[in-house]
Order: C-alpha cells, then sequence, then structure tokens
C-alpha cells in the first residue's frame, strides 16, 4: 500500500483505499513482482489514507464516522490513460483526481493524527503503483507494456478498510459513496 519502500507492514496498521478491479489484467504480474503492497495482499488500489489509525482504535464510533463521512461524498468515474513517477516508483495517473484528493483531506481533517503519508510529504499525489524501488531501465519497460493496455475507466462507489494482520492485508469494511 502507500509507498512503503521497505516492503514491512506492521500488524494493526490500516489504510483506506480504493478498489481499481478494472487495472488488474493490465498490472496484477507487474505489482505482484515489485510491489510490496501487492505481495502482501493488496489489490490494484488508489490509496485515500495510508497509514490511518492503528487497528485498536478503529471502534464502533470510527466506523460510524467513517460512513458518515464517505457518505457525504459522491461516487465518481475515474479514468486511466498514462503512467507518471515518483523516484524509483512507477505509478497509473487516475483522472481527474480532485474526488481522490477530497476524500484523503476529509479523512486527515477528520483525524489529524492520521495525516497522509505518515506526514512525510506535503502533496497528496493519487495514483495506482504498479513498481517500487526499480531502475529507470525497468519502470520504461513496464511503461511500454501498459501501452497497449490503456486507457480504461472505473466507477469507484467505495472505499475499503484494509488492516494488516501480520502477514497479509485483509479487508475488514467498505464504505458506500453517496450517489
Amino acid at each position: 500500500m502507500a509507498d512503503d519502500s521497505t516492503g514491512t507492514f506492521q500488524a494493526g496498521q490500516t489504510g483506506l483505499i480504493v478498489r481499481i478491479p478494472e487495472a488488474e489484467p493490465a498490472v496484477r504480474a507487474w505489482r505482484e513482482r515489485l510491489d510490496p503492497s501487492a505481495q502482501a495482499g493488496v489489490p490494484a488500489h488508489v490509496t485515500v489514507l495510508f497509514p490511518f489509525l492503528d487497528e485498536s482504535r478503529i471502534d464502533a464510533l470510527v466506523h460510524s464516522a467513517l460512513a458518515d463521512l464517505l457518505g457525504s461524498h459522491q461516487a465518481f468515474d475515474l479514468r486511466f490513460e498514462r503512467c507518471g513517477r515518483l523516484p524509483e516508483v512507477l505509478y497509473l495517473v487516475p483522472e481527474p483526481d480532485t474526488q481522490l484528493r477530497q476524500l484523503t483531506e476529509a479523512i486527515a481533517d477528520r483525524w489529524p493524527e492520521a495525516p497522509p503519508y505518515g506526514g512525510r510529504f506535503a502533496e497528496i499525489v493519487p495514483h495506482l503503483t504498479i513498481a517500487q524501488g526499480q531502475e529507470d531501465d525497468v519502470l520504461e519497460e513496464i511503461e511500454a507494456d501498459l501501452a497497449g493496455r490503456l486507457p480504461f475507466t472505473t466507477h469507484v462507489a467505495s472505499v475499503e478498510l484494509m488492516v494488516h494482520d501480520g502477514l497479509k492485508w485483509q479487508e475488514r469494511a467498505s464504505f458506500v459513496l453517496g450517489e
């Protein structure tokens, strides 16, 4: 999930994601080899907020607050037609990304103790990670492979709460967006 270049996750960590099942045919093989979150059980996704609250803090009140907050945001469509890069990272660019940014900002405003990316980066950059920790030549090979598999679109109607159990990421809850 969320650009953890060490590939290590801790039991009790949580994150909020938007699943992008339409991406799986194009990116699954690359992600399974080159994205630690895929190896840990996270499907193709765009991270809304990682890390979120520790699992021990997620009770009925947090569930209710998430349901209310996310339900106040409308479902939306995304299009993926190009790749983007961060240092040693290749990702698909979701367009438009306004609603994703708004979801992240709303959750981070409600839970300021859970800033996006743990506060490591000032800017929110919604993205679907394909590969991490790779040299440019590998990223170029992946990008060339993906060129014939884009574009695709998806309808985003929910946000999933993922929890790491010490071995794998598991979906714990799904929160429906408004229609």
